[in-house]
């Protein structure tokens, strides 16, 4: 009886589909699009208990449904030659509206679009052409979708010219390689191992705080280098704007690692699935190509489809400076796939602190921590957060205390998530008091925070942080800094490894 509560209680915290997506309530219906479309019928089956499900190994099967349900649903005509990519429908509609919610947010200015027209850039469109065909006859955005190899360009432009009244919101551009560019180091990659169920796909959203840990050693012998036609940097042109990229990179490192699942067929070519070093050195490079082109997007994004390379990757996107990160779980049947968002512009909430309430106290628990994980630990931790802004800090494993002293511009540094390159053989030290001034007495542009970790129960531990000068015009800011560093520590503490 345990076993099934535990099981329905899983299913239970699943992530839910999108709720914009057209098959949120109302998923394929197998029986009905047979009976409207001949070419289908022959594919659909049905289980002894009548329910209609098609052979999701056969490649044939999942192409005629994901060009049934582009007809049905959104009026494309569409198609695909044998073994290229075939696309789930249902799991690429999520990403465009978890794109659409990125960009409705208020989380960065709107600082691209003119005139409420929004512009994407497909890295890698594949001969499907998924993501225009949808984002443009859905939403009616416009988008340059772009591709290496002659199967992709000349299939995208046929799907795109194969419906006339978005056909002029779709451009295909040419990627330029390099003669020597193995082919197998191709610009778009695709999902593999899908469940044989139309379970959809499903999202969750969070929003990612730095982690206070020390930047990462970007050329270690274990990170692997992209080799392959350029991504971004080469292909966006110079005067482009765009409001967001995105991406499915290649998965993989080889067709061996990739394995097709028995159980799906979604066809795919090694120029689709494969590049040197997998998705992390794409979309490393992505990132690094982001850098050189922080001002001509708003939102740069992947598709992710290891949760084990998503660690690395957000670290590697807070030290290059970024303002803010996203992420998102997609599921379908028992696959997951994350999307990973990041911009460099400045952010919203940075400017309206100034409006926050100004709190001089405030608090938290931290819950269900490991044994090894201590107040030491956590008090270390806290150092180390202030420490890589640059912040002085001073720790008291006495009192378990940590003492920072900040300037208006520490404040708006870690407001604005930047990790400066601090310098190792530098001591940060708290700056020395005159014989008249205390910590309660600080100047008005410099503003006293002390951070306490006090033990509760075996297990639990509280985190308290206080302004020291009660007058301070930084205490607004202290709110936001101190909610900062609560989603550090938890994210470094209190989650669960999956």
């Amino acid at each position: 009886m345990g076993g099934k509560n535990k099981k329905r209680k899983r299913e239970e915290d699943r992530p839910a589909i999108h709720p914009n997506n057209k098959y949120a309530e109302n998923p394929p219906d197998f029986a009905h699009l047979a009976s409207l479309y001949p070419s289908f019928e022959p594919f659909v089956q049905y289980s002894r208990y009548g329910n209609p499900r098609i052979d999701w190994t056969d490649f044939n099967a999942t192409r005629e449904l994901t060009r049934v349900l582009l007809l049905h649903d959104h009026a494309l005509n569409w198609w695909i030659p044998d073994g290229q990519l075939c696309p789930t429908v249902p799991n690429r509609s999520n990403y465009i509206h978890w794109l659409q919610d990125l960009l409705s947010s208020n989380i960065i200015p709107n600082t691209i679009s003119r005139g409420g027209k929004v512009r994407g850039f497909d890295i890698g469109t594949g001969a499907n052409c998924i993501y225009p065909l949808l984002g443009a006859s859905l939403l009616g955005w416009s988008f340059v979708g772009s591709d290496i190899t002659d199967v992709a360009i000349e299939w995208a432009e046929k799907n795109v010219n194969s419906n006339p009244h978005i056909s002029e919101l779709i451009e295909i551009r040419r990627v330029q390689t390099d003669a020597t560019t193995s082919s197998e180091e191709r610009l778009h990659g695709e999902e593999l191992g899908l469940s044989g169920e139309i379970d959809l796909c499903s999202r969750t959203e969070t929003e990612v705080e730095p982690l206070p840990i020390l930047p990462l050693d970007l050329n270690s012998c274990e990170n692997k280098n992209y080799h392959g036609p350029p991504i971004l940097v080469g292909v966006v042109r110079g005067d482009e704007k765009f409001d967001f990229c995105m991406c499915n990179p290649p998965f993989f490192e080889s067709m061996e690692e990739g394995g097709l699942n028995p159980k799906t067929s979604c066809g795919g070519t090694s120029e689709e699935m494969v590049c040197s070093g997998g998705e992390k050195a794409f979309i490393t490079r992505i990132i690094e190509d982001s850098t050189a082109l922080k001002h001509s997007f708003r939102w740069f994004t992947s598709m992710i489809g290891r949760k084990s390379n998503l660690k690395y990757l957000i670290s590697k996107l807070w030290e290059v400076g970024v303002t803010v990160v996203k992420t998102t779980e997609f599921v379908q049947g028992r696959t997951s796939r994350w999307g990973l968002a990041w911009s460099f512009l400045p952010t919203v909430q940075q400017k309206l602190s100034s409006s926050l309430p100004n709190k001089s106290t405030m608090s938290f628990m931290l819950e269900g921590l490991q044994r090894q994980h201590g107040a030491i630990n956590v008090l270390e931790n806290v150092k180390s957060y202030f420490s890589l802004h640059g912040l002085s800090c001073t720790m008291n494993t006495s009192s378990f205390t940590v003492d920072v002293v900040a300037t208006k511009d520490d404040c708006e540094s870690i407001l604005k998530n930047e990790l400066p390159i601090i310098n190792q053989s530098v001591d940060y030290r708290p700056a020395k008091k005159t014989p008249n001034e205390s910590s309660a007495n600080l100047s008005c542009d410099r503003s006293g925070l002390r951070i306490s970790v006090f033990q509760q129960i075996p297990g639990t531990l509280l985190v308290k942080g206080s302004v020291q000068d009660r007058n301070s015009p930084l205490s607004g800011a202290f709110s936001v800094i101190f909610q900062k560093l609560e989603e550090a520590l938890r994210n470094k503490f209190c989650t669960k490894s999956g």
